[in-house]
């Protein structure tokens, strides 16, 4: 079958690998298509962990082998695949620390090598602990593949606006208007929020403002935090969602919460990458600075229903879907997005490789 295989750091290429054997509990899931994630980019872009692997892990597509004991699931299912489920059982899941839980941290699918997601390749394999603690999800009829592999990215943002605990009518800044600052965009709005956004990018600002946002500042030109203490009579966002890392975008949050806000880091997901904050801000002014990773299990029903339902719209984030021999292509040009450009699928559709 075909696979992008990481090879080092900053060396992907498309090769030919065999095609996952399962065992008793597991499942093999041809891949129909796969979203390009920043944080598989790091690992490549960073060398973070050893090579070689096959990443991807905003993966759905059918189901084509069942092992043993596989309850629920049968040859030509279509499905979602998250790559980790937490074990529900140790002190940090009772803390509904999920993601830091040693077995979620135990990535649960593969296609080859050490287990990474797999998804940017024709098969992957799904392990039992996955398939046994619902992280497996039943794609219904009339809803597409390509919006059920948007369930892992948007479960992540539904856990971040949660962690910025908005109410009805409270001002939110959203800080990148991407694919996925779009997606905390519009879960802020159907959360009651009213949504704000920086972005650089005109296209971007012009779909925030399409999805219902309130107002779209380019940071380049506009004193952001200055506009939406504008915006909300001097008062300051009350809460504020950083999508893109770096300093700068901290001290937009930052600048534009009000005293006692709250400020989510959603996108520092690499060790070793510090920003400072100014800690009078924290203390005598109070404001929060917090961070959410990663999806929550206990979101993924709801996280279903969002999307399935069509309530949370994603279908029209995908501007580039690229096949499984230009994987390499389409992970630069997620790095480097074109006017335009938001989403980029991966996609594996003919089955080819088996």
């Amino acid at each position: 079958m075909r696979a992008a295989v990481y090879r080092g750091k900053g060396d992907v290429r498309v090769e030919d690998v065999p095609v996952p054997e399962i065992a008793a509990g597991e499942l093999l899931v041809r891949i129909d298509c796969c979203g390009v994630c920043w944080t598989d980019l790091k690992k490549v872009d960073y060398g973070t962990v050893p090579p070689p692997r096959i990443f991807g892990h905003e993966m759905a597509g059918v189901v084509a082998a069942a092992g043993a004991g596989v309850r629920g699931f049968a040859e030509g299912d279509r499905v979602q695949v998250y790559h980790h489920i937490p074990c529900r059982t140790c002190a940090l899941c009772e803390r509904k620390l999920y993601a830091q839980c040693p077995v979620y941290k135990r990535t649960g699918s593969g296609a080859g090598f050490e287990p990474s997601g797999g998804g940017f390749a024709d098969y992957i394999r799904v392990m039992p602990w996955i398939v046994e603690g619902g992280g497996v999800t039943p794609v219904p009829r009339g809803a597409s593949l390509e919006a059920a592999s948007f369930l892992e990215p948007v479960n992540t943002c539904l856990k971040c606006v949660r962690f910025a605990a908005v109410r009805p009518g409270d001002t939110a800044l959203v800080v990148g208007a991407g694919a996925i600052g779009l997606v905390l965009a519009r879960l802020l709005l159907l959360e009651g929020a009213v949504v704000v956004v920086s972005e650089p990018l005109a296209d971007r600002r012009e779909r925030a403002l399409a999805s219902g946002c309130a107002a779209a500042f380019d940071p380049r030109a506009d004193d952001v935090a200055a506009r939406v203490r504008d915006m909300t009579r001097g008062a300051g966002a009350d809460a504020a969602l950083v999508a893109v890392p770096g300093q700068a975008p901290v001290d937009t949050a930052m600048a534009a919460i009000r005293p006692g806000g709250r400020t989510v880091l959603f996108a520092h997901t690499k060790l070793d990458d510090p920003v400072t904050v100014d800690g009078g801000q924290v203390c005598f002014l109070e404001k929060q600075l917090v961070g959410s990773y990663s999806a929550d299990a206990d979101l993924n029903e709801e996280t279903a229903d969002l999307v399935f339902s069509g309530r949370l719209r994603v279908d029209d984030l995908v501007t580039d879907r690229l096949p499984i021999e230009r994987a390499t292509e389409a992970f630069e040009l997620a790095r480097k997005p074109r006017p335009g450009s938001l989403k980029v699928l991966v996609t594996c559709r003919d089955g080819a490789g088996v």
